[in-house]
């Protein structure tokens, strides 16, 4: 967190460029993994680039939240997400993504700067405590074991699914033991990595063959996994499965599994949650926010108000 004299402009500082996007739009084929056939084109649908957040103004009240002198904080996030998470535009050099509008959007109803650092995933929230960043976004769920070392400030609700190949006899997934014998492809660091490592168990419990868990630092790779039969089934953000199948031809959503609200992370004990959850409530309360989830398609997952480090859903 910085306190500068005076503000400085808001800087995006990508150190590599990953095309992720067009990776997740090519890398789903028919799904056939023992020939040659040609892979289904992907649809032409662009990501969406309308403005929703520069019309947002100064809320007094919730910058008046801030902790004294606090003009400019720093953000750590992950690119090479299936949108609506973060990726970059055909120039390579813009962001766009849910998360970089909910970020810009609360900056602007607070008054502060926003200086934009790529990271992987996993590598951002044990960086908060180190104050290597302010704050990380990144579809974070809150869970309780996130919740040991994280403060949340929610500004949406996602959570976990499954989707896998077209011509796949596959159903809704209600309990992992479905799941056993098959290769899952997910995101390194994830929620879902944590909920099939913990859960392995259930095949040897039941006396079947363990699933076998695959993780990957970028989306397209998981998806190429899928495509190629390296893996059976894809579980990842509800939203963004969502839009990969809406996307793509020759991969399905099969259900969501496990709902969860997601927030802004912080180092634990930070001053900044007050100031940021009155910003989200702001944004609800004017109709910012429903712009936003319009624009990414998201309308389903939407809060009525923001909160706090709340238990995980289906905790007490």
């Amino acid at each position: 967190m910085r306190m500068p004299s005076r503000a400085r402009s808001r800087v995006f500082t990508p150190f590599a460029l990953i095309t992720s996007v067009t990776l997740l739009l090519t890398a789903c084929g028919s799904g056939s993994s023992g020939d040659d056939k040609e892979q289904t084109a992907a649809k032409p649908d662009a990501i969406p680039t309308q403005d929703v957040v520069s019309a947002i103004r100064k809320d007094p009240a919730a910058a008046a939240l801030l902790p004294s002198g606090v003009t400019e904080v720093t953000v750590g996030i992950s690119i090479g997400s299936t949108p609506p998470g973060t990726g970059f535009l055909e120039d390579g050099k813009t962001l766009a993504g849910q998360d970089v509008d909910f970020t810009e959007a609360v900056a602007n109803v607070l008054g502060i700067e926003v200086k934009t650092q790529q990271a992987s995933f996993e590598a951002i929230l044990p960086a908060l405590d180190s104050g290597k960043y302010d704050l990380g976004v990144s579809n974070f769920g809150v869970t309780t074991e996130r919740l040991k070392t994280i403060d949340f400030v929610t500004y949406i609700n996602d959570g976990q699914g499954f989707a896998t190949r077209a011509d796949s006899k596959l159903g809704e997934v209600t309990d992992l033991k479905q799941l056993c014998g098959l290769n899952i492809a997910t995101g390194a660091g994830t929620t879902f990595e944590a909920t099939l490592e913990e859960n392995k168990h259930v095949c040897a419990d039941a006396g079947k063959k363990a699933y076998g868990v695959q993780t990957y630092s970028e989306q397209g790779a998981i998806w190429s996994s899928l495509q190629q039969g390296r893996s059976d089934v894809v579980m990842s953000t509800i939203n963004g499965l969502r839009y990969a199948v809406d996307h793509q031809e020759g991969v399905k959503f099969l259900n969501e599994f496990h709902r969860l609200d997601v927030g802004f992370a912080f180092k634990k004990g930070t001053k900044l949650a007050p100031a940021f959850q009155a910003a989200v409530n702001k944004l609800i309360e004017d109709g910012s926010y429903a712009k936003i989830l319009k624009k990414w398609g998201t309308t389903d997952s939407a809060l009525t108000k923001s909160e706090i480090s709340p238990p995980e859903i289906g905790t007490s």
